[in-house]
């Protein structure tokens, strides 16, 4: 089992910042990419940032320059730090992991359980 707990989602004002948290327990052989994903009420669930494990990273074009993507492969800790935050970016984020259990020879994809982030204006 692999197992993402997120932490760091609440409610600030507009402009403001955030930091998020996930973190990767279980199982885990190995850990090819771990991103964040948003999902706002009555829409899909949209990227928002990824980092693979050698450091590469992309974001949405919505949050570039604002949001920044960070992790430590030893402590499979991912983080995701919003600055000038905008109502807009109201939505629960989600943290992903494609990783490998020690159980299996094949990657798969985790989710968390997601913490929500609200931004008022």
């Amino acid at each position: 089992q692999v197992q993402l707990v997120e932490s760091g989602g609440g409610l600030v004002q507009a402009g403001g910042s955030l930091r998020l948290t996930c973190v990767a327990s279980g199982s885990i052989y190995s850990i090819d990419a771990m991103g964040w994903y948003r999902q706002a009420p009555g829409k899909q669930r949209d990227l928002v940032a990824v980092i693979t494990s050698g450091g590469s990273t992309n974001y949405a074009d919505s949050v570039k320059g604002r949001f920044t993507i960070s992790g430590d492969n030893a402590k499979k800790l991912l983080y995701l730090q919003m600055n000038s935050l905008k109502p807009e970016d109201t939505a629960v984020y989600y943290c992903n992991a494609r990783a490998r259990p020690t159980y299996s020879n094949y990657d798969d994809g985790y989710w968390g359980q997601g913490t929500q982030v609200t931004v008022s204006s």
